[in-house]
């Protein structure tokens, strides 16, 4: 499987699919997806799962990025199944998103009448714009600004809009800016028995668990073995987590 770029979203396509996920990451890191969070998503299409990511420039207008991203989503999809990439009339359809990605998977679910066999949300934050950007005073114009919908108004949208009933949560127990577990009572109350609240070993950015080289010398020194180990330890909390996934996704 190769990625392919198209409308704008890099897509990759295993040769019988039985799902697709929609992928949006973190703000920032979600500008190249298939390249940041590539072994995961990677590992998802070895599942068996089109996966579908998102590029996206972060705003402080998150309501707007929300309906760009779904309709470029969209977009894609017609053109999978113009070019007869996707031969199957109906596939169920998933979301996956990362820290900011999440938000952004709940205000679609929140907005707009999609259909969606559930989500899987890795890292869920909501922080106001002050504690999301560090430093933005000294660097943005237009500093003082609040994102939209502000941390308050994004709470009270998905309590009383959001309509995606099975859901995954994921945290990690090395990440300090996560905010998953009010999360998941929230929708535990809305939807009873269907949100899986899992905690990993890792941290806020496991799900990207980049393949670091590290070519050692001809000697191996206690620096190498360092390295080596935490390489390993970085794969195994990744591993964990595309466990994780794999099982939510095939229950049965």
């Amino acid at each position: 499987m190769n990625w392919q770029e198209i409308s704008g979203n890099w897509a990759l396509i295993p040769q019988h699919p039985k799902g697709i996920i929609h992928f949006l990451g973190g703000a920032f890191l979600g500008t190249v997806p298939h390249v940041t969070y590539r072994l995961l998503l990677e590992h998802l299409g070895k599942q068996g799962y089109i996966a579908i990511a998102t590029p996206f420039v972060n705003t402080y207008d998150h309501t707007a990025i929300a309906r760009s991203v779904l309709r470029d989503f969209e977009s894609t999809l017609e053109q999978l199944r113009d070019k007869a990439l996707i031969k199957r009339r109906y596939l169920p359809t998933y979301g996956l998103g990362h820290s900011m990605g999440c938000k952004l998977h709940l205000l679609i679910g929140s907005l707009y009448p999609v259909e969606r066999a559930g989500n899987m949300l890795l890292c869920f934050n909501n922080f106001a714009a002050r504690d999301a950007v560090p430093l933005a005073e000294q660097f943005s114009p237009i500093w003082g600004e609040e994102f939209t919908p502000s941390p308050l108004e994004t709470i009270d949208l998905i309590a009383k809009r959001y309509q995606i009933r099975r859901n995954l949560l994921v945290r990690f127990t090395n990440d300090t800016i996560d905010q998953s577990l009010a999360l998941a009572e929230m929708l535990q109350k809305n939807f009873p028995g269907m949100v899986a609240a899992k905690t990993l070993p890792g941290n806020h950015l496991t799900p990207l668990g980049q393949d670091v080289k590290w070519e050692a010398n001809s000697v191996f020194t206690p620096l190498d073995a360092i390295a080596q180990w935490m390489r390993q330890e970085v794969y195994r909390d990744l591993d964990r987590l595309k466990q994780e996934i794999t099982l939510w996704l095939n229950p049965f």
